[in-house]
């Protein structure tokens, strides 16, 4: 489970990028929206037409369903500050209502994540 630190960081950020791989290992990473419910991460659109078209959609559909989602910001240049979050889970498409109005969503389902730059030390969190 996140923290409340990184559960407050996750609720305060609006873009993420997400990494997913064809079956044959082609990877294809993307800026994306996403939403946070304490427990699942979720991307959507608000047309599902361009939703079903992207290469993450698909490969996670085609059974490649390992993704990583990275959830970063700068805070300062001088002196360098910077915080985030990755994800490593598993990802399916379900129903949701959620951010982009009621559709197909991805899902990603956390199994391994690291935090830096939100508190004195980075934290690694194994998910069951």
């Amino acid at each position: 489970m996140f923290n409340k630190e990184e559960a407050k960081y996750l609720k305060s950020q609006l873009l993420a990028r997400v990494a997913t791989a064809t079956a044959k290992g082609k990877p294809n990473v993307a800026p994306v929206g996403f939403e946070f419910d304490g427990k699942y991460f979720y991307i959507g659109s608000i047309k599902q037409k361009i939703l079903r078209s992207t290469p993450r959609y698909l490969n996670i559909k085609d059974g490649n369903r390992q993704v990583a989602l990275v959830i970063d910001d700068l805070v300062s240049v001088d002196p360098w500050k910077v915080r985030g979050i990755r994800v490593n889970g598993v990802a399916d498409i379900v129903t949701h209502t959620g951010e982009f109005g009621k559709g197909e969503y991805i899902r990603i389902r956390p199994k391994l994540s690291w935090s830096w730059g939100l508190s004195d030390a980075g934290r690694k969190t194994v998910w069951k």
